[in-house]
C-alpha cells in the first residue's frame, strides 16, 4: 500500500503534463535528441521525482538507449559526486552500451564489469572500497547472477535493465538477481510488447516497484485469469489504468513524422578468448609483413595481402569460416541472434545480408536450432525459385530472409521487411546501400531500420572509418566481390590493421 498512498498524493499534487515539465535536456544532447526522445527523457525524470520506476517500451529502433543516456548525464550534472548507476543487459550488448555512452556522453565514466571472474572481482572490490570511481557500471544478466554478492553491498542511483523480457519469468535466477540489487530508482527497457504475456508484465513490475501489482497469485486471480481466459474487458481496463502511467510505448508509425525514412544503427561486438587471440595473431603477422615490404614488393604481393585481409574479416564474422576445427564461438554471431530474436518477437520481418555464403549457412544452422523458420537466397538459387521465395516472404509468417550480397544486390522487391541487417561491412558502400534498398523502396509503408554489425577494435571498424574518410572508396571496387586495392596505399592498409 505504500506505493498506492504515495501515488495518491502524487496524483493529488497533479502530475504535470510530461511534455510541459520543466526538466531540461542536457545541453550536449539538446540538438541530438528527437522530439519524442525528449518527451521520453522528461517522462523518466518525472517518474523518478515521484519515487516511481517505469518501463520504456518504445518500438525497436526508436533510441531507448539515448533517452537513458540523457537521464544518466543529467543526474551526473546535478550530483557532482553522486551514487553510480548500473545497467544490466544481455552479454552481446554490454559493449554497445559502453560505446554509445562514450559517443553521446563522453563526460560519463563507464566501467564494463566483464572479463574473467578474477578481473570482475577486483573491479567490484575496488568499487565497494570507494576506489573505482565510475558513474555507470555495465554488466550482463549472466555475470550479475555470478557476482551478486558484490552488488548487494552497493547502493546504486539508477538500475536500468535492458531487454527486460529477460526477466519475464519471475522465478529465474536472472529475475531474482536484478531484484536483489539495491537501487533508488529502477527502469526497464524493452521493445517487445508485453501485453500478450501478463505474467511477464507482473515480473517486470515486481522488479520496478515490488508489491505495486500485488503478489503473483493475487495478480493471477485479479487480472491474468479474467483477462486471458474470460476475456474480461473491465479487468483489462483496470490493469491499463493501474499500469498506464508507468509504461511509455511509442510506435514508429506514431512518431513517423519526425523520423527519417531510414534509420541506420551500428551495433558493436567485442571479441573475447579464442576468437580475439586468433584475430590479434593474424593481424600482427600481416602488419609485420607490410612493414617489411618495400613499395615495389607491396605491389607484387597485393593478391596475397587481399586474401589475408579477407581472412581477418572472416575471423570477425566467425573464425570457423577459415579454421575448420574452431569451436570457440563468435561475439558477433551472438549479437546477431539477439537482434533476430528481438526483431521477430516484436513482429518485424528481417533481411539479413552477408558477403559470405558460408556465414549464412552458419546462421541458418543456428536458426534451425532455435526453431526459427527462414528463407535463404544465394548466387546458386535458380531464378524461378527466387521469385517464389520473394512472393512467399510477402505473404506468409516466415520472418527472416538470409541473402548473399551477390544474389541480393539487384532486382528483388522485399518491402515486406522493415529491418535490414548487414552482418559484415562491405568495401563498396554503393553495393551495401543497393542491398538495403531491397526493403527501402516504393511500396514500403513502414520505417526501415538498418543495423550494421561491427566487431570493435578490428579491421571492420576501420573499414567503416575508411568508408567515411574516402567516399571514393566505392570507385576502387571491382564487381563480383573482388576488391581492387589500386587506390589503397601501404599506409592505408597499416591504418586498417590498427586496433586502438
Amino acid at each position: 500500500t505504500v506505493y498506492r498512498d504515495q501515488m495518491f498524493k502524487a496524483i493529488v499534487r497533479g502530475m504535470k503534463d510530461v511534455e510541459d515539465s520543466e526538466y531540461e535536456v542536457p545541453e550536449e544532447l539538446e540538438k541530438i535528441l528527437r522530439g519524442y526522445q525528449k518527451v521520453g527523457f522528461r517522462w523518466l525524470k518525472t517518474l523518478d521525482s515521484y519515487g516511481f520506476g517505469g518501463i520504456l517500451a518504445d518500438e525497436m529502433g526508436l533510441g531507448k538507449t539515448i533517452q537513458v543516456i540523457a537521464l544518466l548525464l543529467d543526474e551526473k550534472k546535478r550530483q557532482k559526486d553522486g551514487a553510480a548507476s548500473l545497467i544490466v543487459c544481455p552479454s552481446s550488448l554490454v559493449y554497445n552500451w559502453e560505446h554509445e555512452i562514450a559517443a553521446f556522453a563522453p563526460g560519463l565514466k563507464t566501467l564494463a564489469v566483464a572479463g574473467n571472474q578474477q578481473e570482475r572481482e577486483d573491479l567490484l572490490r575496488r568499487f565497494l572500497a570507494g576506489e573505482g570511481g565510475a558513474d555507470v557500471f555495465i554488466t550482463s544478466y549472466d555475470l550479475l547472477k555470478r557476482d551478486l554478492l558484490f552488488y548487494q553491498d552497493a547502493e546504486f542511483r539508477f538500475q536500468i535493465i535492458d531487454e527486460a523480457q529477460y526477466i519475464k519469468n519471475s522465478s529465474t535466477q536472472a529475475a531474482r538477481a536484478v531484484k536483489a540489487v539495491p537501487a533508488r530508482t529502477r527502469f526497464a527497457l524493452t521493445g517487445t510488447p508485453i501485453e500478450n504475456h501478463l505474467g511477464e508484465l507482473w515480473s517486470i513490475f515486481d522488479f520496478l516497484m515490488p508489491g505495486f501489482l500485488f503478489t503473483a497469485p493475487k495478480f493471477r486471480k485479479m487480472f491474468e485469469i479474467p483477462i486471458v481466459k474470460e476475456e474480461d474487458g473491465a479487468a483489462l481496463e483496470q490493469l491499463h489504468r493501474l499500469t498506464g502511467p508507468f509504461i511509455l510505448r511509442r510506435m514508429k508509425k506514431d512518431v513517423l513524422k519526425e523520423l527519417p525514412d531510414k534509420m541506420e544503427t551500428v551495433l558493436y561486438s567485442a571479441m573475447e578468448g579464442e576468437q580475439k587471440r586468433l584475430y590479434l595473431a593474424n593481424a600482427a603477422a600481416l602488419k609485420e609483413r607490410l612493414s617489411e615490404s618495400g613499395e615495389g614488393e607491396y605491389g607484387k604481393e597485393k593478391l596475397e595481402i587481399l586474401s589475408e585481409l579477407m581472412k581477418l574479416r572472416q575471423i570477425c564474422c566467425e573464425p570457423s569460416l577459415c579454421y575448420e576445427r574452431y569451436r570457440g564461438g563468435s561475439a558477433k554471431l551472438e549479437t546477431c541472434m539477439e537482434l533476430l530474436e528481438n526483431g521477430i518477437g516484436a513482429g518485424h520481418k528481417i533481411l539479413l545480408f552477408s558477403q559470405f555464403t558460408s556465414m549464412l549457412d552458419i546462421i541458418a544452422k543456428r536458426l534451425d536450432r532455435e526453431k526459427i523458420p527462414y528463407y535463404m537466397l544465394t548466387g546458386s538459387t535458380p531464378k524461378k525459385e527466387r521469385m517464389q521465395l520473394v512472393s512467399s516472404f510477402h505473404k506468409d509468417r516466415v520472418m527472416v530472409f538470409l541473402i548473399s550480397l551477390k544474389a541480393g544486390g539487384t532486382g528483388l522487391n522485399l518491402t515486406a521487411a522493415d529491418i535490414v541487417i548487414h552482418y559484415d561491412p562491405w568495401w563498396n558502400v554503393a553495393a551495401q546501400n543497393q542491398a538495403t534498398d531491397r526493403a527501402h523502396r516504393i511500396g514500403q509503408d513502414k520505417q526501415v531500420t538498418v543495423f550494421k554489425l561491427i566487431t570493435k577494435h578490428t579491421i571492420e571498424e576501420n573499414i567503416l572509418k575508411l568508408q567515411e574518410m574516402k567516399q571514393n572508396l566505392a570507385d576502387t571496387v571491382v564487381t563480383e566481390g573482388a576488391v581492387s586495392l589500386s587506390s589503397l596505399t601501404k599506409e592505408d592498409l597499416l591504418v586498417m590493421l590498427d586496433d586502438d
